[in-house]
């Protein structure tokens, strides 16, 4: 299978960035072209509009997903487990496009907040098949509480402070809603 081009991965990674950073409506076709160091006209070779943009990160996000989903599955410790292991900021590339992706969600873009439901669902799928569906929908809050109170309680770098600990404690609290 041919390579991607190398600038059309460094277009898709500015964009990623800047949603990140300064949110949806600073992440301009100007703005990527220049994080990205190439030419406007560089950027629309690869993406027309912004709308492909928003694609191809969308697309970038389900790849990502799904390898989650099949790590989850085969997790040795089970895939709840796993789920709340994971749900603390690592600043791996499905962090990136997930928080990247969620700055689509906040206006409304509803391509990207339909993407999200179908994840969430699949996650809640493998989860149920571990753990049963009322199990799944407790482990997922833990693992989506986990995730954003590291975001709003120090960004992505240093949101983790002390979140190992909680982590330990959900798990716990797993191991007894199984039994």
């Amino acid at each position: 299978m041919p390579r991607k081009p190398v600038a059309r991965d460094a277009v898709l990674d500015a964009y990623e960035a800047l949603l990140i950073e300064v949110g949806e409506r600073a992440a301009t076709l100007d703005a990527v072209a220049k994080r990205a160091g190439v030419s406007k006209g560089g950027l629309l070779y690869h993406f027309p509009n912004k709308e492909s943009l928003i694609s191809a990160l969308l697309e970038r996000l389900d790849q990502l997903a799904q390898e989650d989903i099949e790590h989850m599955k085969a997790a040795p410790d089970g895939s709840a487990a796993y789920f709340i292991r994971t749900s603390l900021w690592a600043g791996t590339p499905m962090d990136r496009a997930f928080v990247a992706a969620t700055r689509l969600a906040e206006v409304a873009h509803e391509e990207t907040r339909r993407k999200f439901a179908g994840i969430q669902q699949q996650w809640l799928d493998v989860l149920a098949e571990d753990v049963g569906p009322e199990v799944a929908k407790a482990v997922s809050y833990m693992g989506d509480g986990l995730y954003f109170n590291a975001m709003f309680e120090g960004g992505q770098e240093s949101g983790n402070a002390g979140r190992e600990a909680d982590v330990e404690i959900l798990l716990g609290v797993l191991d007894r809603l199984r039994k």
